[in-house]
């Protein structure tokens, strides 16, 4: 096929690549910061099923124009399309027009995107991808307007106010100062655990709002001598008015808030970098992939994500292997010691009882990746054609990896090739934790454990598979989901009751209580608990109710009726009322 450019030369041609994806990534840039600012107004008017299809838009936003420009350049370099030195030298120029703009880790990422689509290079490839960013320190001078700063005020609650009334919305607060009083408070008290008593020196609030779901979020730190004390006051429309519903003073419930089981914030960010360093300050053992998937940037997350791997490989000598709990039917699971991450690659043929297909399992990953996660589903970070030395894998992860995932991990001398993993945070297995611990100790788990099965049905999702192996315990004590290949939606399911025995029924061809494929029966939950008493008593006593029919369709008629049922990202105990 040939190009469009025909007459041009080599350098010409580089040149008109570059500025195409100049163009698409300004064009990309654009439609992001439009959706995100939208946040606002569904704030202000309360339209919380708009803030959902936002979400998911935004989400759908980077592949749709990815494809494009993969489009548009075979059109543009009909067969050189697979020409490296070409590429290289559009590289060169791509990279030199970055260098104005405050977004260019993310133009990076994205220009890597669209190379990945024209080579499916198996590794990384320096001359025509960014594997490390050009740009050791930024580019660009750091913005003046990351935060607002509020110097010594006559009290906390002064303070406060002042700041409640820079963020002004559409629609009134119900009582500034109420609220500000009540923060107040709040603060003084901890600044009182934190620090030797003295008035509150300063506050640095980002001057951008954090929206997500049903929440608006105010992100600060506050000084007193040399103490820095996160602060993020939690704002909620009720009934037309805005109130601080919460305040967040500990680096725990903020990075509770900014978890990797949560769905992304919209929040305006003329510099990510400078904003993912500033929320490092309040949480810095999250990674930057971390922090770049939470306002937004999901592939940026991938590259750093991907780089951290690189520079913790490069500073060990301990091997992965596979990871503790119970042998997964439909994935191979493997870790490394001191290393928080887990890697899912799927098994070339599922054991018995699972019915489903490797397409199946993809499209469950993707449904969560574009779901409400209600802060119990983790987010996942899919990879192809990954590329990793064979100094790095045990003997025996090795052999299970070529054994029974042969069609998608292969050994290429000291090298192993995976053509297909999913990459997450790890988190301890809950029926390892509740065997490693003591009952006592176990209680708090096993009571979030019901508790995560109810927030994910408020979020229109049913497990399908409530083992306790299926479930993990983070770092925070925080209970969530991970095994995706049975998941469902509420709305799809079918709750009964079991039916009555029929002596007859046996000798049926066609037996009269058919079961249909998505059919469930709550009273069998209880076989799934695996919890040695008094576990289980008490399991059963706070979350007796899962096991009866009328909680699953009491929750289903709340969906059906297009309530959306809000999972908080806090504590009840850090609410202000």
């Amino acid at each position: 096929m040939a190009g469009d450019n025909d007459g041009m030369n080599d350098e010409s041609r580089a040149g008109a690549v570059a500025e195409l994806f100049v163009e698409c990534f300004l064009e990309y840039t654009r439609r992001f910061r439009d959706i995100t600012e939208r946040a606002r107004t569904r704030f202000e008017e309360a339209d919380w099923h708009s803030m959902h299809a936002d979400a998911v838009e935004r989400l759908e936003l980077y592949p749709l124009i990815v494809a494009e420009v993969r489009s548009r350049l075979e059109a543009l370099l009909g067969d050189d399309l697979d020409d490296r030195e070409l590429w290289a030298d559009i590289k060169a120029l791509y990279s030199a027009r970055l260098t104005d703009r405050q977004v260019w880790e993310i133009g990076e990422t994205f220009y890597n995107s669209v190379t990945r689509r024209v080579f499916a290079t198996t590794g990384v490839d320096p001359q025509i991808e960014f594997v490390a960013t050009d740009f050791p320190t930024p580019p660009t001078r750091p913005s003046r307007h990351l935060f607002f700063r509020y110097d010594k005020a006559a009290s906390a609650a002064r303070l406060v106010e002042a700041i409640l009334t820079d963020f002004r919305f559409g629609t009134l607060y119900e009582d500034i100062r109420r609220d500000a009083a009540r923060v107040a408070t709040e603060i003084e008290a901890e600044l009182t655990r934190v620090a030797a008593p003295g008035l509150l020196e300063r506050a640095e609030v980002v001057q951008s709002v954090f929206y997500r779901e049903q929440g608006a979020y105010l992100v600060g730190r506050l000084y007193r001598g040399t103490a820095l004390v996160p602060c993020v006051l939690a704002l909620r429309n009720r009934g037309g008015v805005v109130a601080v519903d919460a305040v967040l003073l500990d680096e725990d419930a903020i990075s509770i808030l900014f978890s990797f089981t949560r769905s992304h914030f919209h929040v305006r960010t003329e510099r990510p970098f400078e904003l993912v360093r500033f929320l490092q300050t309040l949480m810095p053992r999250k990674r930057p992939s971390e922090l770049y998937s939470a306002i937004g940037f999901h592939k940026h997350s991938k590259t750093e994500l991907f780089r951290e791997i690189l520079d913790h490989l490069g500073s060990t000598a301990r091997r992965f292997e596979e990871a503790p709990g119970a042998r997964g039917l439909v994935m191979i699971v493997f870790t490394m010691p001191g290393f928080d991450l887990v890697f899912k690659i799927l098994r070339d043929r599922f054991g018995a009882p699972k019915r489903t297909t490797p397409r199946s399992v993809k499209e469950k990953y993707d449904l969560v990746f574009k779901h409400d996660r209600a802060g119990r589903l983790i987010d996942a970070h899919e990879f192809e054609h990954l590329q990793l030395e064979r100094r790095h894998f045990s003997p025996e992860l090795l052999t299970e990896l070529t054994g029974e995932a042969g069609n998608t991990v292969s050994v290429a001398g000291e090298t192993v090739i995976i053509d297909h993993v999913y990459i997450e945070r790890r988190v301890t297995p809950l029926d390892v934790h509740v065997r490693g611990v003591s009952p006592v100790a176990a209680i708090p788990a096993v009571m979030d454990y019901g508790t995560a099965i109810k927030d994910l049905a408020a979020s229109n999702v049913f497990p399908g598979d409530l083992l306790l192996k299926n479930f993990g315990v983070t770092r925070h004590g925080r209970v969530v989901f991970y095994d995706y290949d049975e998941l469902t939606r509420m709305s799809d399911c079918v709750f009964r009751r079991l039916p009555e025995p029929d002596p007859f029924d046996e000798l049926a061809e066609v037996p009269a209580q058919g079961i249909g494929p998505n059919d469930l029966f709550p009273e069998e939950f209880r076989s799934f608990l695996g919890l040695p008493q008094p576990l289980r008593r008490i399991f059963e006593e706070q979350h007796g109710d899962l096991f009866s029919v009328e909680y699953w369709k009491r929750t289903q008629q709340r969906l059906g009726r297009g309530e959306i049922i809000e999972v908080l990202p806090y504590a009840e105990e850090e609410r202000l009322d």
